[in-house]
């Protein structure tokens, strides 16, 4: 049953961005970069698209920012959120939408709790030193990494 979801959403994806490009101009999403005790970072493979990503995704209506990244956490990874997410930077994403604008938290070892799960859009999640990321990581990905990982001011694009 979840690989009949995985192909539904892979379907219905291209369908759902033309949505969004012609009636919601303005859109919102979440990404968590999410460390363990040894300091390395968790990123998740989409069974929909290419590339390693930090888990996260679209704030719904009604949901904050903070509300939808402990959403996303924990329907994708597992990640429950027991302590504080904090804000490293809010960007503008300019490729895919009219207007898409991301929040990055970064989330501490002793700010969750970890019961791995598997989503159904999820194909693979693994943690990675910030010196050793897999082949296939997003150029955006491999850049937020190096920011937070070397104490780096956010730039305003993703």
């Amino acid at each position: 049953m979840p690989h009949h979801r995985a192909l539904v959403w892979k379907i219905a994806r291209p369908l759902v961005r033309l949505y969004w490009r012609l009636r919601r101009p303005l859109t919102a999403g979440v990404r968590g970069m999410v460390f363990d005790g040894d300091g390395r970072v968790l990123l998740v493979r989409h069974t929909y698209i290419p590339g390693w990503y930090l888990p996260g995704g679209g704030v719904e209506r009604g949901e904050t920012m903070l509300t939808s990244l402990r959403r996303e956490l924990e329907e994708e990874v597992g990640v429950m959120l027991v302590g504080e997410a904090r804000l490293h930077g809010l960007y503008a994403n300019f490729r895919e939408f009219k207007s898409d604008h991301v929040a990055l938290y970064v989330v501490a070892h002793e700010a969750y709790e970890h019961r791995p799960r598997r989503s159904p859009e999820i194909a693979e999640s693994a943690f990675f030193a910030p010196n050793a990321l897999p082949e296939g990581i997003t150029p955006s990905t491999r850049a937020r990494v190096r920011e937070v990982a070397e104490g780096l001011s956010a730039p305003e694009l993703w």
